[in-house]
């Protein structure tokens, strides 16, 4: 069973409560009973008194290079709990299933150019939208195209930003609005118009 490290913010964490988090994210974690893999569980209580669900439950588990994160939110400590260990093995079951067919997909599409990256992005209206709002960083691991579409689908975002292992340089893997997945990869040589 995977090592379990259990966490209170703004909560003391019982020993009932440990209890009830090591046996349903345990639970959870048999889904994919493999080595190396750990997780890491806060409870913690939101500050605001007028949001119901103060109750949170962050959980992220770390299976071999990929990383699992859900959160869940209630009234009640142990309700949150419970719905974070069905996120977790929702997201586990998605990821072995993706590692199982991953061998078994023969076709690949073929690759889509885009000239402009603005052709990704659906116009707004708002006004307020061209404001940089918030900054991040990530650290870039060598990955292929298959296990960066994986850890998108783990992660729950969009998009996924990552070093292709085949080519060495950053690549960006997303979902597209009708369906599917893209990437956007940065062209190596120009195009020869010449015949």
């Amino acid at each position: 069973m995977a090592d379990i490290k259990i966490s209170g913010r703004k909560v003391s964490v019982s020993d009932s409560m440990r209890e009830h988090v090591n046996s349903k994210v345990g639970e959870a974690l048999k889904v994919f009973d493999i080595k190396p893999m750990s997780c890491d569980v806060v409870l913690r209580v939101d500050k605001n008194p007028s949001n119901p669900d103060r109750k949170m439950c962050e959980v992220t588990v770390f299976v071999r290079d990929y990383v699992v994160r859900v959160e869940a939110s209630s009234s009640d400590m142990y309700a949150a709990i419970d719905e974070a260990a069905e996120k977790v093995t929702r997201q586990l079951r998605k990821y072995k299933t993706r590692v199982i067919d991953r061998k078994q997909r023969a076709a690949v599409a073929a690759p889509e150019h885009v000239d402009d990256l603005a052709e990704l992005i659906e116009p707004t209206d708002d006004d307020d939208d061209d404001v940089l709002v918030r900054e991040k960083y990530v650290d870039l691991k060598p990955m292929t195209e298959e296990q960066a579409l994986v850890q998108t689908d783990l992660l729950g975002h969009d998009f996924y930003v990552f070093e292709n292992a085949a080519t060495g340089l950053v690549n960006v893997i997303y979902h597209r609005h009708n369906g599917g997945y893209g990437i956007i990869k940065p062209r190596l040589e120009p195009e020869d118009d010449q015949a």
